[in-house]
């Protein structure tokens, strides 16, 4: 495998999106890169979403399940899949009601500052975990099968990824993102069909033969009826619908690109027609697993979980043009996640916590000047993130994912719920308190449920029992409300 040739690719790519960011970020502003001025194409946003929603950790790590689990993983897409309805029909008129730059905006006008402060702390937590998961991923995967042999280091390769990534965000932001994605987004789906395909050709199997072979090891597995188990199919779909609601409806980096199509029609459009297409993107990894632990069987390769597709990939003879189009598709996978993270983290930061947007008497410039400086700092939060998950790593990520998920998107949820569901007050002062002691609750009982819930096994659905407890606290502890709720009249 020539190392330096696939290097060189990279280098051409990463060219490729500084070219787009030079070009989309002419004449940029703080509402270009917050909002892209309120004026991307819904079809677009939609495309391009695709690639943030399945990053790196999909493409290495779910194909990496189906050994082990089989389709399981779909029972969770299912949720995933109902739980853009509950964003586009309930979370999105919301929004554009309100005018909203930041979406945890909504929370300071019907809860108050500190839920509001709170909320948003909760969101910059949860998406800085989640994206550099997913950046770590790919950067192992090409220390391990590309860099390794020139002698460069895991950490060198973080920075100078880190540091094109923020090159071609720091400017243009949504706005030019919003392009990139859509670029990536191709790539990666590409990728995916070739490697489908290619691997299909080389087992003389046809989608019916793949089928039948696959049922046969067992793959093919989907529907979990044990209510015990921690994939039983209803706490699945059920954890996959909230997760989708926290980790999409709930969620600036996701939420920034939605609101920044011009209306809401439109922008329900690209929520609908996104959620298709995720659907269907989901079970072609999936097929795509069940093909490589075939080949794997076929030709003695050992590797399993997430290491079993670079493997097949880099190092298994496979000609060099379906390992070009490997790592196109990787980089393609990661690089719509971590951006966006980095935008979104910088737009909250300045716009919830540092209040930006409030501060008439701060000038343009200095309003840009601070955005940078944010920007260059999560950043290097990334990076301290990156090397701190090459240390715990467990090999297999899509699940510590979905754990993180679990704990940190449900006090963020209750809130949410709360202010939309219920004409009650919060009594602010208990708000922080209440969003910590709802994981530190869910934590504790997960470690015993087997023990204490007659061999019961928290799954996905961790995420609804962290913000249903989160939600009766806040009950509890709330007053009768003062004022009509401002979403009444939705």
């Amino acid at each position: 495998m020539n190392s330096a040739i696939l290097l060189g690719i990279v280098i051409i790519y990463f060219a490729v999106l500084l070219g787009i960011a030079f070009y989309t970020s002419r004449h940029s502003n703080n509402e270009s890169f917050f909002i892209g001025n309120r004026s991307s194409k819904w079809w677009l946003v939609a495309f391009g979403m695709i690639g943030t929603s399945l990053s790196g950790m999909t493409f290495i790590s779910v194909p990496g399940t189906v050994g082990s689990k089989g389709f399981d993983y779909f029972q969770v897409v299912i949720g995933y899949w109902l739980g853009y309805f509950v964003v586009a029909f309930v979370l999105l008129p919301l929004y554009y009601k309100l005018q909203l730059t930041s979406i945890y905006t909504y929370l300071e006008k019907r809860l108050g500052i500190v839920s509001y402060k709170t909320g948003a702390l909760f969101f910059i937590l949860s998406r800085t975990l989640g994206a550099t998961l997913r950046l770590y991923l790919v950067i192992k995967v090409l220390e391990k099968f590309v860099l390794n042999g020139m002698g460069i280091s895991f950490e060198l390769t973080a920075i100078v990824i880190l540091g094109l990534i923020l090159l071609y965000t720091f400017r243009g932001g949504v706005k030019t993102i919003v392009w990139t994605d859509t670029l990536q987004t191709t790539f990666m789906l590409l990728a995916l069909v070739v490697c489908v395909v290619y691997i299909m050709h080389t087992l003389h199997l046809d989608f019916a033969g793949t089928w039948h072979a696959m049922q046969a090891k067992g793959y093919t597995r989907f529907i979990q009826t044990d209510p015990k188990s921690g994939n039983f199919f209803l706490k699945q779909i059920l954890g996959g619908a909230f997760i989708t609601i926290a980790m999409t409806g709930l969620d600036q980096e996701m939420m920034q690109k939605n609101i920044s199509v011009s209306n809401l029609k439109d922008s329900q459009k690209n929520m609908i027609s996104f959620s298709f297409t995720l659907l269907l993107a989901n079970f072609i990894f999936l097929l795509l697993g069940g093909l490589i632990y075939l080949y794997a069987s076929a030709k003695g390769i050992t590797a399993t979980g997430d290491d079993l597709f670079p493997t097949i990939a880099m190092n298994s003879g496979l000609p060099f043009i379906i390992s070009v189009c490997f790592l196109i598709g990787l980089i393609s996978a990661v690089f719509p996640s971590a951006d966006g993270a980095l935008t979104a983290l910088t737009s909250s930061f300045c716009i919830d916590i540092l209040g930006l947007k409030r501060r008439p008497g701060i000038s343009e410039k200095q309003k840009i000047r601070t955005r940078l400086i944010v920007h260059n700092a999560f950043a290097l939060i990334f990076l301290g993130c990156v090397f701190f998950f090459r240390k715990v790593d467990n090999g297999s990520l899509i699940q510590t994912l979905l754990v993180v998920a679990g704990y940190t998107y449900g006090p963020l949820l209750a809130l949410f719920a709360f202010g939309i569901l219920t004409k009650r007050d919060v009594r602010n002062e208990f708000v922080p308190i209440i969003c910590l002691v709802s994981p530190i609750l869910c934590y504790i009982l997960k470690q015993f449920d087997k023990q204490y819930l007659a061999g019961y096994s928290i799954g996905t659905e961790l995420l609804i029992i962290n913000a249903g407890i989160a939600f009766a606290l806040l009950f509890l502890t709330s007053k009768k409300t003062s004022q009509m709720s401002i979403t009444e009249n939705l």
